[in-house]
């Protein structure tokens, strides 16, 4: 897989902001994705030293439409730790 096929995008929301204080960033990532592809990519991509990766299968969720009911698409998520003193400049001020 290619280096951007991997990494969708980055999670910005409340929960990722406040682990970027603890050096862990989140990113959405292809399913079929390993925890060393994303190692790779990020360390490729940002120019970081990766420690350690956390790899999460968000189940989709169901939502009406009318009258039916309709099951959105799982997707993953990674959380990727970094090494003190790493950091992705891509995230600051967001």
């Amino acid at each position: 897989m290619h280096l951007y096929e991997i990494l969708r995008h980055p999670l910005i929301t409340e929960k990722a902001t406040l682990l970027q204080e603890g050096n862990k960033y989140a990113f959405e990532v292809a399913k079929t994705s390993t925890k060393a592809q994303i190692k790779e990519a990020v360390e490729r991509a940002f120019k970081v030293k990766v420690i350690k990766v956390n790899v999460i299968t968000v189940p989709g969720r169901r939502t009406r439409m009318g009258r039916r009911e309709v099951l959105t698409p799982s997707w993953k998520k990674a959380i990727v730790s970094l090494e003190p003193g790493h950091k992705i400049v891509f995230f600051e001020g967001v």
